[in-house]
């Protein structure tokens, strides 16, 4: 049993029973719900985007290796630098000594899920550079000294009473401040952290094969001025984040922003092809697209499973799953929660360590109805499941159980000569530990429905 997993169910348990985060939660992703919905609404035919999004991104990871030789051909071509990194260690190593060559002391951050993946700012903070996220959630969390508890929405586990008694403990402001005043006092802070800095850091949401080009969606502004103001730009991409051409952006652009936000298109959206030319009046004067694996490949090699590489992280599985709004995002211990951060995680951080996250689902289905590009979701869980047995990562505990449930759910005969009380034992041995400490594991009735339905054809034959 993983260190990993005691934490899962300890924070789990925890967050379940406690009906104020449950609360906030409902409240905070009721909105997203209902905007989706809304947002929803500019398509004629949903289903036809969504299936057009997914044969896009199969093809894509697919033939994935020639469109990321594509994308760094183009890109140095146009004066950019690739730096391709196969592990989470290997992509900070390089960002530090680019850190280095510019003599950072400061660095301004665009949001990005990559860069918490690697956990750049407690690095950066190892070597006296000050990372300063420059979204207001994840300004909010940084503060605060947690990470983010959603793909889209960092602070969605926050009340608005929450983030300004975190203002006033943080920074002095009234503890009855205002979300228009905290973000008026955040927006004058960054503001001189944008023109400071030395270095930008960002993520990408899409890298645009044919151009050579990272694309980038939000809705602050933010992440543009990280991109603008300082000399040395940063971006750190996942490698599964490939579009083969620029005019697939109009089908990943919309499908991205309604399912994450439920708006027709995000506020603002940036395409970068490299540093500022000599024409030009802003922009960086050095890029670098940091190319991570950090598992990937790994993924990539899992037949079935491969396709969780089509996400595009609009956090819609998050939104619709019962298990992520009941225990919320950092009971997973992983970078990436919820249904697709089950899937991922194990193989990129390991599946001993991390196979009990593919556990956590009710299996409902919701998360493959919603997603965009219509991942197979609850499906993949089960084929990591299956990967873990066929791993032998599974306690002798667990494989007994199996063995005896296996044989008696295989002979109708063997399963009536085993009493009641029998089975009640064995369900006690083998499951109350997995049923939790606040349910009452169910009884089995004296019959089974088989036997009374033989005792009711008896009864009602002919003498």
């Amino acid at each position: 049993m993983s260190d990993q997993y005691k934490d899962f169910i300890t924070q789990s348990q925890a967050k379940s029973f406690d009906l104020e985060h449950r609360r906030k939660l409902k409240f905070n992703i009721s909105h997203y719900d209902h905007s989706v919905v809304d947002g929803k609404e500019q398509y004629v035919d949903l289903e036809l985007a969504k299936q057009r999004a997914s044969h896009i991104k199969t093809k894509v990871i697919d033939n994935l290796e020639k469109h990321l030789t594509d994308f760094e051909t183009n890109f140095s071509r146009n004066g950019g630098r690739v730096i391709w990194a196969e592990s989470g260690k290997e992509a900070v190593d390089e960002i530090l000594k680019v850190m280095k060559t510019a003599k950072a002391r400061s660095v301004v951050k665009g949001k990005s899920m990559t860069t918490e993946e690697i956990h750049i700012n407690e690095e950066l903070e190892k070597v006296n550079i000050e990372p300063v996220e420059t979204d207001l959630g994840e300004y909010i969390v940084q503060l605060a000294g947690e990470a983010p508890y959603h793909i889209v929405t960092p602070a969605i586990h926050k009340s608005k009473e929450d983030v300004a008694a975190l203002m006033h403990e943080k920074e002095g402001l009234p503890p009855n401040s205002t979300p228009e005043q905290i973000t008026e006092y955040v927006r004058q802070v960054l503001r001189k952290k944008f023109t400071s800095a030395e270095v930008g850091i960002t993520g990408a949401n899409f890298i645009i094969a044919d151009i050579g080009g990272i694309a980038v969606t939000e809705n602050e502004g933010n992440a543009l001025m990280t991109m603008a103001f300082p000399k040395v730009h940063i971006a750190v991409v996942g490698i599964e984040k490939m579009l083969p051409y620029m005019k697939d952006l109009d089908l990943f652009w919309s499908l991205l922003s309604t399912h994450g936000t439920g708006q027709n298109i995000t506020v603002y959206n940036s395409i970068l092809t490299g540093p500022r030319k000599s024409k030009e009046d802003d922009g960086p004067e050095e890029m670098y697209v940091v190319l991570l694996d950090n598992g990937r490949t790994d993924l990539l090699n899992e037949i079935e499973q491969r396709s969780a590489l089509s996400c595009i992280r609009c956090g819609a599985c998050l939104n619709g799953c019962p298990i992520y709004k009941a225990v919320g995002g950092h009971a997973y211990g992983s970078t990436y929660s919820g249904p697709i951060g089950s899937i991922i995680t194990p193989h990129y951080k390991g599946m001993n360590e991390f196979k009990h996250l593919s556990y956590a689902s009710s299996l409902c289905g919701k998360c493959t109805d919603v997603c965009p590009v219509k991942i197979d979701i609850h499906k993949l869980l089960l084929y990591n499941r299956n990967l873990a047995v066929q791993q032998k990562m599974t306690t002798k505990k667990e494989r007994w159980s199996m063995f005896l449930w296996k044989k008696g759910m295989l002979k109708r005969r063997t399963m009536n000569k085993i009493s009641a009380g029998l089975k009640n034992f064995l369900l006690d041995v083998f499951f109350k530990g997995a049923w939790g400490n606040h349910r009452e594991m169910p009884r089995v009735a004296p019959k089974s429905y088989n036997e009374l339905w033989k005792e009711r054809d008896e009864s009602s034959s002919p003498n």
